[in-house]
């Protein structure tokens, strides 16, 4: 996928400049070593291929051969892949892969842990858009790798009316139909609401998803028993692995939470030479 290639290169660029000067100073262009792959810590292992793709960028020569499988949930001390080929490129290309390797790992990990903690219920775990810049597309891989679902991409493949748009015109009823009068094409309609109100203002315009934002448990409660099923509930703001089934067991379809992606603990992963 040419995104996904212009990303690594990019990262690359970035990271050898004009060049790996110590290593290339140091080992001599033809010798071949042996390598692996091993985490440090448990969790969900995930950007295999992204990291396969690193080290062959520098040398499509260099052989893969993944240990485990994508998703897997390893313990620490389990080795995940082993390479061989330029000792310069494997060298070269340890940070970059490790980087893109343990930051999807990290958001596979914290995921699923998000996922088991409303294990047997209906509801979705949502990423957002709190991503980091230009990797959007791999931390959302992330997300789906650790058993979660993806929210919109960008601002452009679903409507979202915020506060702040709500703001600008007044209020929902105003946004809603305006954003109905103008559409040009079929997307959803998300309406962000704060309180009772506001819930039964957006029900009333027809939102296709209705956003509970940094309500109480109780006022969730009464919000999905005001929308009785005619629209779908998100449920979003300050939600942690301690509240997470709390709030599910609210009702609401769907729990979004920006920290599977904007605090993410990177999982340790280290590359040992044989």
């Amino acid at each position: 996928m040419k995104k996904i290639d212009k990303i690594i290169s990019t990262a690359l660029k970035e990271d050898i400049g004009r060049g790996d000067v110590t290593t290339n100073l140091i080992i001599p262009p033809n010798k071949i070593s042996k390598a692996y792959l091993m985490a440090k810590e448990d969790g969900v292992i995930a950007g295999l291929s992204i990291a396969k793709a690193v080290f062959q960028k520098l040398d499509k020569n260099i052989s893969w051969e993944s240990l485990v499988k994508e998703g897997t949930t390893v313990s620490a001390g389990t080795k995940i892949a082993r390479l061989k080929g330029s000792y310069r490129a494997l060298l070269t290309g340890e940070r970059t892969a490790l980087n893109f390797l343990q930051r999807i790992s990290g958001i596979a990990t914290i995921t699923s842990h998000f996922v088991e903690r409303v294990s047997g219920m209906k509801v979705k775990i949502l990423d957002t858009r709190k991503t980091a810049p230009g990797l959007r597309i791999f931390d959302k891989y992330a997300v789906k790798i650790g058993g979660g679902t993806n929210h919109r991409m960008g601002l452009y493949d679903m409507v979202m009316i915020k506060d702040n748009h709500i703001k600008a015109v007044g209020n929902i009823t105003v946004a809603v139909s305006q954003i109905k009068k103008k559409l040009k094409r079929k997307i959803k309609i998300e309406v962000e609401t704060t309180n009772l109100a506001e819930v039964q203002e957006a029900l009333f315009c027809g939102a296709d998803i209705i956003m509970l934002d940094n309500m109480s448990l109780k006022i969730m409660k009464d919000a999905v028993g005001l929308i009785g099923r005619k629209t779908k509930v998100e449920a979003s703001g300050n939600v942690t692995l301690e509240n997470v089934r709390l709030i599910a067991e609210t009702g609401v379809d769907f729990i979004s939470i920006g920290a599977l992606t904007h605090s993410v603990k990177a999982l340790d992963i280290g590359m040992y030479f044989e």
